[in-house]
């Protein structure tokens, strides 16, 4: 039978979806891209926040209106799921098999008793799987090392939905990598909830160090980022191991969410203003071309113009390379959702435009400053006339940040490393030519 994937939401959901098309393969069924080919059709949903609840409802309806077609049978996954199951089964009674996260392990049990029409033995092959599908090119692919979250902000419904913060241990982390390198990734992304509280857990004491340490031993990897990097757990460790092995990237994406202390500690945050502000000072001293990525909130309960200015005039000190913000969503079951003092949906708009604004200012002017300076770039493909490559630098994450656009002025391949010169910013990316890298 051939089957179909919709892989909805986060990376970290991604690898649990290109898991499951492994299991597939494996059981010797045939992987299709096009949905009106495919006799099953498993959309893995994600559940954290409304838009993310209703992209993955509409995607389960437009989905269900293919059982009418070729289709045999619909299979939803993920965090939704784990979130309002009982509650799907009834409103959308088209789907033949619902799986919850806290069941994947016996994932491939359950979808063989559906397609087989029997009880069959239940197996845990889903937990211990290394093998993958990789769906996101021929250069990087990501690289779990934990799952779930511990650290209980207010605002938000992943420790309901994905359990406490649980790290694998490094020798199957490293035996995936292996395997990851051997089929020729050249970039490993390293990705949790929170990279850096890995260890914790099962060794008692942050391990994210040692961990990078020893993926910089695999020959074939010729570069290592890392995820969500809470402030706090930014050890000088951690930081010095990046510094002395150049195959990680100087990159950090970390979520501060708000500078204003009263908000971080409604929010349950652990760290506040002034441990903020020390470490990006302390990042852009030690690393001097580091890329800072950061996530805020705007329009959490309670929250005061003051204390949105606060975080306003923050940010435009800062000047974040990269930035991602989004209005405070009041998810059920979370403490937040239960606190008064709610910001009107007007009002939550309108911070989250102003903040947006000052981004695209601060981000043009920090690209400009990368005119005339040089840099390695990877390969991935070309635009639609052919008459540019698009590759990426150390400083873009992949479908995240921005791209390098380099003139197509002699034949190059995917995944090909080149030295490039930025030339012009064209809104959120770069132009560049090739140059030899001195």
């Amino acid at each position: 039978m051939k089957v179909g994937f919709i892989s909805l939401g986060c990376n970290k959901n991604l690898v649990d979806t290109e898991k499951t098309i492994a299991l597939f393969k494996e059981h010797n069924y045939e992987i299709v891209n096009n949905p009106e080919e495919a006799q099953i059709i498993v959309i893995n949903t994600c559940g954290f926040i409304e838009p993310a609840k209703e992209e993955a409802i509409n995607t389960i309806l437009e989905m269900a209106e293919y059982k009418q077609k070729n289709c045999k049978y619909l299979i939803a996954m993920g965090c939704l799921v784990e979130r309002y199951k009982e509650e799907l089964e009834k409103e959308i009674p088209e789907v033949d098999l619902y799986i919850k996260y806290s069941s994947y392990n016996t994932l491939w049990s359950q979808i063989e008793n559906l397609i087989t029409n029997s009880k069959v033995e239940e197996k845990n092959e889903f937990e211990e799987l290394v093998n993958r599908v990789i769906t996101t090119g021929s250069n990087y692919a990501y690289l779990k090392i934990a799952d779930g979250c511990s650290n209980c902000c207010t605002y938000c419904a992943i420790p309901h939905i994905r359990g406490p913060f649980k790290s694998r241990n490094i020798e199957s982390i490293l035996e995936e990598a292996n395997k990851l390198a051997d089929k020729g990734y050249q970039e490993i992304i390293v990705t949790a909830q929170d990279t850096t509280k890995y260890g914790i857990d099962i060794y008692g004491k942050p391990m994210l160090a040692k961990l990078l340490e020893e993926l910089c031993k695999i020959k074939k990897i010729k570069w290592i980022r890392f995820l969500y990097a809470y402030p706090e757990t930014i050890t000088d460790e951690l930081i010095q191991v990046i510094k002395q092995n150049p195959k990680i990237c100087h990159y950090f994406d970390i979520p501060i969410q708000h500078i204003a202390d009263q908000v971080l500690k409604r929010m349950n945050r652990k760290s506040d203003g002034e441990s903020i502000r020390s470490l990006i000072n302390k990042l852009r001293k030690e690393l001097p071309d580091v890329i800072l990525r950061t996530t805020v909130m705007v329009g959490f309960p309670g929250e005061t113009k003051e204390e949105f200015e606060e975080l306003y005039q923050f940010l435009e000190e800062a000047k974040f390379d990269k930035l991602g913000a989004f209005s405070y969503s009041k998810e059920e079951g979370t403490a937040a959702s239960i606190l008064k003092e709610q910001v009107h949906p007007s009002t939550k708009k309108s911070r989250y435009n102003k903040i947006m604004q000052l981004q695209q200012k601060v981000s043009r002017g920090n690209l400009e400053s990368k005119i005339g300076k040089k840099f390695e770039v990877i390969i991935e493909g070309m635009t639609k006339n052919s008459k540019f490559y698009v590759g990426r630098s150390y400083m873009d994450t992949p479908e995240i940040d921005g791209v390098i656009y380099i003139p197509k002025t002699k034949e190059l391949k995917i995944g090909q490393f080149v030295g490039c010169q930025i030339i012009e910013v064209k809104d959120y990316d770069l132009i560049g030519n090739i140059v030899a890298i001195s």
